[in-house]
Parts: structure tokens; sequence; C-alpha cells
């Protein structure tokens, strides 16, 4: 975590700002009370999603998917793992292509699953195909080599 880390509540929508001497994992929103990190991977839809990129200073790993995907499915689980791995260094966000078509069309989404790495509003990295957890946090972690291991 670095200097007054902003991060996005994936309940309200609130931004909330994390001083470097605040226990990330404990830290709660201030609008909602919510816990900012809960180690699971948040839903998002099209406004949740480009709220994350835009206020969200951490990397933000978005994993794009369908519900009929049968490769999402089977790597959800995975993301999941990676998700409570990752946190609080990382959030994890979830976009169902199918119900934020616009979004996964400006992102030029050809193939599910996706994950892509935002770090400072902007894409550092993409993927696609199912991965395991290991792989998932192994990947993030090659491309931001500041996040703890």
């Amino acid at each position: 975590m670095t200097q007054q880390d902003m991060v996005v509540c994936g309940k309200c929508g609130g931004v909330n700002r994390l001083p470097p001497a605040c226990n990330a994992i404990e830290a709660k929103c201030g609008k909602c009370g919510t816990r900012l990190f809960s180690g699971h991977p948040e839903d998002v839809d099209a406004a949740g999603f480009d709220r994350q990129i835009a206020r969200t200073s951490l990397p933000v790993v978005v994993d794009i998917w369908a519900p009929w995907c049968g490769p999402c499915k089977m790597m959800a689980p995975a993301y999941e793992a990676a998700a409570s791995e990752l946190e609080p260094h990382v959030r994890l966000i979830k976009l169902n292509s199918d119900n934020a078509q616009a979004v996964a069309a400006r992102l030029g989404i050809r193939g599910i699953p996706t994950m892509i790495l935002f770090h400072g509003g902007r894409e550092v990295a993409r993927t696609s195909g199912a991965m395991t957890a290991g792989q998932i946090v192994r990947w993030v972690r090659d491309r931001l080599p500041t996040v703890a291991a």
C-alpha cells in the first residue's frame, strides 16, 4: 500500500482514503460501513467498473465472464481464491459481459474468460482463458513486482 491509497467500496461506490498506518484488511467504508476487502471479488455493473478503474489507486484485476460460459464457471473458484491471496494489495472485480455489453465492446473483448489488469486507470496486461488460483496470482505478481508475495 502506498501513501493514502484510495479504494472504492464494492457495495455503495463510496471512495475511501486508506492511510498507510491503517490495517487495510480491517478497513470499512466510511459511507456504508461495509468491509473494503472481503477476500471475495466484487461483481460490478458498467458504472461500478468505470468507478473502480477511475478512482481506486490500487491495481485492479477484472474478470470478464458470462453465466453461460463453462470455462468461466470453472475459473470462478480459482478467481475467488486469488482474491483472498492478493487483497488488500490488489482489488479483484468481476464484470458480467452479458450485462455490460458496451463495456465489453469498449474493452475489445473477443473471448471469455478474459482478465485485464489495470493500474492508474490504464490497462497494464490482459490474458484470456481459464487459469488456476496459483496461475492468476503469479500472472498478477509477474506484472506488478511491487505486490507483496
